[in-house]
């Protein structure tokens, strides 16, 4: 689920600034160089796990991607380039990708094209083993699978070290954009498909320091909760950013990582709230970036209410009536005013503005407004009576008391919660609104087919990638035990989406996707509360030639792929560089039917917030949540 969208921001600060710093200390300690320079990133989200299949949060993918290439990269504006496949071609069904020669991993062992079959075909064997299983199989958190399923990939082949041929079920381009890491199979595959996917009664593969890998850093050290620290990996074959290593800390409050960005102690943040980000503009040394939402915040409604062993608080989670009368009492404009601090967009629909291409607003018919008036009318329409107290009943007669929850990650949720409780209490209905642990609420929202999903209503957000498809995904039936945290089932919206992903004409394909939106906003599975802006901030007296990503509208880590890293200039060795410096000698050769390596995004313009941008849509990449729309995940 890439949960986390949205900014960790733990609302707990610190007694003092001294206690913050004191847990960077250990993270500097050198291990390999006697004096590195060392790039200091803080985040509010707490890396969950170093196996990739398990990533659930933005840190999970930014350590991920790290550690491993791709087989196919993403340039500057989000545009296929060379990963671990240095060039590709395509003849209808079947992809043929030619592996770098010479290519090693962080330990030495040549990297081949087997690596890559072996990657591929672990998602395989569990979709196989799904297929045969009434539970469902899923390898870790069940995120990654979709890059190839959805591609339609039947089978992987190795002609040679250097070729690797996948066949997949229709022509299709998603393949460019898998966002599944190519692994050592001299390491992995020591370890059974149950240890990997962290089955049920196998002991979990976890993939602890040092990790081997192609990508330009690996994680040697791990301190969960922390820290992870990264080393250069001398046997890059890319281009080498300045740092020696690269610490990824975290922090429960944004108000602690943020006195670190200024007195040094860091050099760059992701996760700023508001009215952080608005002192950082004026403060000496430091740059901040705001960032175009690529997803969303949203409220997620548990819609298998009480039923099928699912521990939702009452049945009126299940009717799409009740959840869209509840969205007419919410005022969307109000929460970016109160709790973005106007960095961001009032929601719409599941595919955000950021998709130019796709992104299409509901239909008049449908279209909701803030109307308290309006909600009432609806719910006394629907049968959601109100007591002698004035308080709403569902059809068992019973008072309604929606249980609200969101991360402890993303303490900005209290204010949209705070506003919730009080729109919606002027409808009858109740609300009781606590935090949830990041993890365990994970745990929470995505259940095993069939409960316990003990909640009723969760405020969190997604990221999406370059393509819709991973934005649309995790709606299906079949993501139901998997990525699904509404338990969402419509069989009109499963079969769109399986048409969507395999369809070559872009206007029939905007239809189907068009058509998607319109189901999900109708049936209310989400409330899409607001498209949250990145914000971000760094420092400019150790690093230059921070690059953005995409070149208009992004940021410059924490995005797609480890680019940004590989282009950092240290200050005190700096020579003149444009920051939108092109990745040089990355151009894969094209086909020869010419479309072979080509992007299948396009440059589209897009006005926000008056300014208009340049945004590049296409291929497919997922970033499942939970890095933070906001201030993310």
């Amino acid at each position: 689920m890439n949960r986390s969208t949205l900014r960790a921001r733990g609302a707990r600060i610190l007694m003092s600034a001294g206690l913050a710093f004191a847990a960077i200390g250990p993270a500097t300690a050198p291990v390999a160089a006697a004096d590195p320079l060392v790039l200091n990133a803080g985040t509010d989200q707490d890396l969950q796990v170093l196996n990739p299949f398990s990533s659930v949060v933005v840190a999970d993918f930014e350590a991920f991607t790290l550690n491993y290439d791709t087989l196919v990269g993403w340039g500057q504006d989000l545009e296929p380039v060379p990963g671990f496949a240095e060039s590709w071609a395509q003849d209808g069904n079947t992809w043929t990708f030619k592996i770098r020669s010479g290519m090693k991993w962080s330990d030495g062992q040549p990297a081949t094209a087997e690596d890559a079959a072996y990657s591929i075909q672990l998602v395989l064997d569990a979709t196989a083993k799904s297929d045969a299983s009434a539970d469902g199989y899923y390898l870790g958190q069940g995120y990654l699978e979709a890059y190839i399923t959805n591609a339609g990939v039947t089978a992987v082949s190795v002609p040679d070290p250097e070729t690797l041929v996948v066949t997949t079920e229709f022509e299709n381009q998603l393949i460019l954009e898998a966002y599944l890491p190519i692994l050592p199979k001299h390491v992995w595959s020591k370890y059974s498909l149950d240890e990997i996917a962290s089955a049920t009664g196998a002991t979990p593969y976890t993939n602890e320091p040092p990790v081997v890998g192609t990508g330009p850093y690996q994680a040697v050290e791990w301190k969960p909760g922390e820290f992870i620290r990264f080393a250069r990996n001398p046997n890059y074959w890319g281009l080498q950013g300045a740092a020696d290593e690269v610490i990824i800390h975290h922090f429960s409050s944004p108000d602690t990582m943020v006195a670190a960005l200024k007195t040094g102690e860091i050099d760059y943040v992701r996760g700023v709230l508001a009215d952080q980000f608005d002192a950082l503009k004026n403060e000496p040394g430091i740059e901040t970036v705001e960032g175009v939402s690529n997803g969303y915040s949203q409220i997620a409604f548990n819609t298998k209410g009480n039923t099928d062993g699912y521990k939702g608080s009452t049945s009126a989670l299940t009717d799409p009536a009740f959840r869209v009368a509840l969205a007419w009492a919410i005022d969307q404009n109000k929460l970016v005013d109160a709790t973005l601090g106007g960095y961001g967009e009032p929601g719409t629909t599941i595919i955000p503005p950021f998709h130019t291409r796709w992104h299409v607003e509901p239909d008049a018919s449908i279209a909701r407004t803030f109307d308290i008036d309006k909600a009432n009318t609806l719910l006394d329409a629907a049968g959601y009576k109100k007591d002698g107290q004035g308080r709403r009943l569902d059809k068992e007669g019973n008072p309604i008391v929606l249980r609200v929850t969101w991360p402890d990650s993303e303490a900005q949720h209290s204010t949209d919660a705070e506003f919730i409780q009080g729109w919606w209490g002027k409808l009858g209905v109740g609300v009781d609104a606590y935090v949830t642990e990041e993890g365990k609420l994970i745990e929470d929202v995505t259940p095993p087919p069939g409960g316990p999903a003990n909640f009723d209503v969760e405020i969190w957000g997604w990221v999406g990638d370059p393509d819709p498809t991973s934005l649309l995904d995790f709606l299906r039936t079949d993501q139901i035990g998997g990525s699904s945290d509404s338990f969402y089932s419509n069989p009109e919206y499963d079969q769109l989406f399986l048409d969507q992903r395999a369809e070559s004409d872009p206007v029939t394909r905007k239809a189907d996707i068009a058509q998607m939106q319109q189901l999900v906003y109708r049936d209310a599975p989400y409330i899409i509360l607001y498209y949250d802006s990145e914000l971000h901030a760094y420092r400019t007296d150790k690093f230059t030639n921070w690059t953005i990503q995409p070149s208009v509208g992004g940021t410059p880590l924490f995005g797609y792929g480890p680019r940004g890293y590989t282009f950092l200039q240290a200050i005190s060795a700096a020579t003149p560089a444009p920051a939108a410096s092109p990745d040089a000698g990355s151009t894969p050769t094209p086909s020869a039917s010419g479309s072979g390596s080509s992007s299948s995004g396009d440059i589209t313009p897009v006005i926000i917030g008056g300014v208009i941008i340049v945004v590049i849509v296409g291929g497919v990449l997922l970033l499942r949540r939970r890095g933070s729309v906001s201030d993310e995940e």
